[in-house]
């Protein structure tokens, strides 16, 4: 059964991408379900974190679920189409960090998921292809900016038009991924990695990306009320008078989120 398994490990929201016949291909049903998966872990306290990942070793995501993509075709695609679109956007817009935690094959869907979240980190073994030219499908204009964003766009033309197998390092010098570390080391890699990111001020984390989402976009499109908002809020809470007595102090804060 392909589904989106979900769960919380200390302050972790994992999801899941579970399709044991494919390769933890994604299906029409587990892109819908993820805005609210999404929202459930944004309305957890305990979440700091929010991380993706395959339900096994053999692929982040490998691409959507080819057995649906006749039924997708014609008057279909629009509606996939738009439910890939605020799948992206339910993971762009989470105030909380959102980290993918990527093994195996890495393409299609799959890569573009993990192009909204803000940190990747791979194994040393992961490969990554964006099938579109080999499958007749081409990629969404979002997507398409998100990867001219990440990798500039003679990289950008490279990648989509060749369809060519990319391999970890080379992922990692192009700016597909932040990390990349053995095989045998992901787990504690990842969990050094999350919890560097969940000890800090949520709020701070909050006003980060919602700067960096802002610096991405159209001057004429950002609304610095946004941004100078989620900066003063950060500013004025109580997270922010706990990190400087804990410096004070000369110990670790302790944030709480407000």
């Amino acid at each position: 059964m392909a589904e989106l398994v979900t769960r919380r490990e200390n302050t972790i929201g994992w999801i899941l991408f579970s399709n044991p016949v494919r390769p933890n291909a994604v299906t029409y049903e587990m892109i819908v379900a993820l805005p609210e998966v999404m929202a459930k872990h944004e309305r957890d306290p305990q979440v700091r974190v929010i991380a993706f990942a395959g339900d096994d070793d053999r692929a982040f995501a490998a691409g959507g679920d080819a057995s649906e993509f006749a039924a997708a075709r014609g008057s279909g695609a629009s509606t996939y189409i738009r439910a890939m679109e605020d799948a992206y956007r339910a993971v762009a817009g989470t105030r909380k960090p959102t980290l993918a935690c990527i093994r195996g094959a890495w393409f299609g869907g799959g890569l573009s998921l993990a192009l909204y979240c803000d940190l990747r980190i791979c194994t040393d073994d992961a490969e990554f292809t964006q099938t579109g030219v080999r499958l007749g499908s081409a990629l969404s204009y979002p997507s398409t900016k998100r990867l001219v964003d990440l990798v500039g766009p003679a990289h950008a033309a490279d990648l989509l038009l060749t369809g060519r197998k990319v391999e970890a390092r080379e992922a990692l010098a192009l700016g597909l991924v932040n990390r990349v570390v053995p095989a045998t080391g992901m787990s504690a890699a990842f969990a050094a990695l999350a919890t560097e990111i969940g000890e800090n001020a949520p709020l701070s984390i909050a006003a980060a990306k919602i700067g960096i989402h802002a610096a991405l976009l159209d001057p004429k499109h950002v609304e610095m009320r946004d941004v100078l908002a989620a900066i003063d809020a950060a500013h004025a809470s109580e997270d922010a008078l706990e990190g400087r007595k804990a410096f004070a102090e000369k110990r670790k804060p302790r944030f709480r989120g407000r």
